[in-house]
């Protein structure tokens, strides 16, 4: 193996700011940038036995610059963030720190993407037997990844509880689709959403509907100390081990995880954070309960919801939005009135009675397209009433 290229010189770190909260403890020594494909060309995600000083020493052992480091409760451990300033592939550089004992373990900054395909009655609360006049999440805390939102937005008045920006040195352009999804979940007034009275912690996470894997882990460890009941993720990406640890000690925490089954057509590969163990992935139909056509397809889809052609609140005022993100966020709106109605049900209670109780759609039984069938909030609830 060739000798590591010399250590880059050290970064002075910017101050972090940001409008809204930016993390107290990651030290960001280059901002999050545009990219394309399915992780960033140039950056490494490794999780270290150690603190800042020995992530700079593996830095300077590999020729790597560390353009962010910080705790992060979900992993348990220090995850930085690498840069590669001289070309190396991101394979080459993952199987040269392999074998430094000092790292857990080395991930690609993968990439992922909301799934959106591009004053009215929801049709949602007819199709999952929710009582529109009924519905309520009222103090159930409900987390968002997602991007911006426009919190002037009529039907958010009073909904959003917090607010952090896990990329606080990326301006935000774009806020229609976390508005839509936090309307959807919480709305109040014309445009209500499935569950008004929850209190929605809102995490901004994606910019140009494009996000990296250490900016959706800074947005989860922060969800996860919010003490909240669900966290609803709506986007797709390629499977990244730290995602899924990070998932599986949110959901050992009591957290109910709800993810986008992905809009990439029947033939795409798994979607992921939705594919994970313990993540109720979440197709979309239509009005008459057909499935979206772009919908992914897999032995992961657990559940079906509305997710086409809806009108949902957006940065502009309102707009008629179809996609899995939608659907999930319809599924997550009626877990949060399953828990506003019986407090102390878990997230394997919730995860079980969604699956008994769906209506079986497509082939009889749990299939590739449909998962368990399309969710029924009513006969969900019952269970817990027997």
């Amino acid at each position: 193996m060739p000798p590591p290229a010399p250590p880059a010189p050290p970064v002075q770190a910017p101050a972090l700011g940001g409008p809204i909260i930016s993390p107290t403890d990651l030290i960001a020594t280059e901002p999050q940038r545009a990219i394309v494909g399915d992780f960033v060309p140039d950056e490494v995600l490794v999780t270290v036995d150690g603190d800042a000083a020995t992530v700079q020493q593996i830095a300077a052992s590999f020729g790597l610059e560390v353009r962010s480091e910080r705790q992060s409760r979900l992993l348990g451990t220090t995850l930085a963030r690498f840069g590669i300033p001289d070309g190396r592939p991101v394979g080459v550089v993952l199987a040269q720190l392999a074998a430094d004992g000092r790292t857990r373990r080395r991930e690609p900054n993968h990439v992922y993407s909301l799934q959106q395909a591009a004053g009215i009655v929801n049709y949602a609360f007819d199709r999952i037997a929710l009582d529109a006049k009924a519905a309520s999440g009222e103090n159930v805390r409900v987390a968002v990844i997602d991007t911006g939102i426009d919190d002037t937005n009529p039907a958010l008045s009073g909904v959003i509880a917090d607010q952090f920006d896990a990329m606080p040195n990326v301006p935000i352009e774009k806020r229609d689709h976390g508005t839509s999804i936090d309307g959807l979940i919480a709305g109040v007034g014309a445009l209500k959403g499935m569950a008004p009275g929850a209190k929605i912690y809102h995490a901004r996470a994606f910019e140009g509907g494009k996000s990296t894997m250490d900016v959706i882990l800074s947005a989860l460890d922060w969800a996860a100390e919010q003490d909240v009941r669900i966290i609803n993720m709506s986007f797709v990406g390629p499977k990244n081990d730290l995602l899924g640890i990070a998932c599986r000690n949110a959901r050992s925490l009591g957290i109910v995880l709800v993810a986008a089954a992905g809009n990439n057509g029947p033939k795409a590969p798994y979607g992921y954070p939705a594919a994970f163990d313990g993540v109720i992935a979440v197709t979309a139909t239509d009005a008459k309960d057909g499935l979206m056509p772009q919908a992914n397809r897999g032995a992961y889809v657990f559940i079906s919801a509305p997710g086409v052609e809806m009108v949902a609140p957006s940065g502009a005022g309102s707009d008629v939005v179809t996609g899995t993100s939608f659907a999930a966020a319809i599924v997550s709106g009626a877990i949060a009135n399953l828990i506003h109605v019986a407090p102390d049900r878990s997230a394997d209670e919730i995860e079980k009675a969604l699956a008994d109780t769906a209506r079986d759609l497509g082939p009889k039984g749990r299939d590739n397209d449909f998962g368990y069938g399309l969710l029924d909030t009513k006969a969900a609830e019952a269970v817990k009433k027997e």
